[in-house]
């Protein structure tokens, strides 16, 4: 295997969905950041390796910190609000979501106060009634595709906060345009799979989320922002 091509501890290379058996390759690259340009480096890193049928995948997180969507903690503060609101958002090992000031005050001015105020007060109704999720679905992607820092979290982005895609779709389909395959960009935790945009795919967007669940591009160091998801 290419040295650029790894699957990454803890992760299997092949999955079975459907009856249909797909390989999931990781893709390492340098740290993305905003000098980039996403097309040029999946074009760089992926295409090499790209067979007739093949999908690429891309993180969410990749797409946002080459448009600008990586800010500086030091550079949010935080109302107080988001401070109230952020002490209630239950935190997990996978990642800090919005439990955070900083990553709850970018979802106010993302999504705006009253959605987030309404999320939060349906989401209160769901742990009632023994129901999870809730508040995102009310919220939306702009809300769920945030990121904070983590323990794990790659440096520079320890210490920023990280938005999702201005138009995931859009830059899905520039992407597939300039490289003649299949793309998806994806939302991708150790809790689930989100496809934020997708194009020339020929899969369904809940099959894709099915093959991509236990989040083979990793959660924190690997510096592997794409892959490639192959047929059998």
């Amino acid at each position: 295997m290419n040295k650029m091509i790894v699957i990454n501890p803890n992760k299997q290379e092949t999955i079975t969905v459907n009856g249909v058996t797909y390989s999931r390759f990781a893709i390492k690259t340098h740290v993305i950041t905003k000098d980039d340009s996403i097309e040029e480096a999946v074009e760089k890193y992926a295409k090499p390796h790209l067979q007739t049928g093949d999908i690429v995948f891309i993180s969410e997180k990749a797409v946002a910190c080459t448009e600008s969507r990586a800010i500086p903690l030091i550079d949010i503060k935080p109302r107080k609000l988001a401070v109230f609101l952020s002490r209630y958002v239950q935190k997990t090992k996978h990642g800090i979501g919005l439990g955070m000031p900083e990553t709850m005050e970018m979802a106010l001015r993302e999504c705006g106060i009253l959605r987030i105020l309404f999320a939060a007060g349906i989401s209160v109704v769901g742990k009632i009634l023994g129901q999870k999720g809730w508040f995102y679905h009310i919220a939306g992607d702009k809300a769920r595709s945030i990121d904070g820092p983590c323990p794990n979290t790659l440096p520079p982005y320890n210490k920023y906060v990280v938005l999702g895609p201005k138009n995931p779709m859009k830059t899905a389909k520039n992407i597939a345009d300039r490289m003649g395959y299949g793309v998806a960009i994806v939302d991708i935790n150790d809790l689930g799979s989100n496809i934020l945009g997708h194009s020339n795919i020929n899969l369904s967007v809940e099959t894709l989320g099915q093959i991509l669940k236990d989040n083979v591009l990793g959660q924190s160091g690997e510096c592997t922002p794409m892959g490639i998801l192959r047929k059998h």
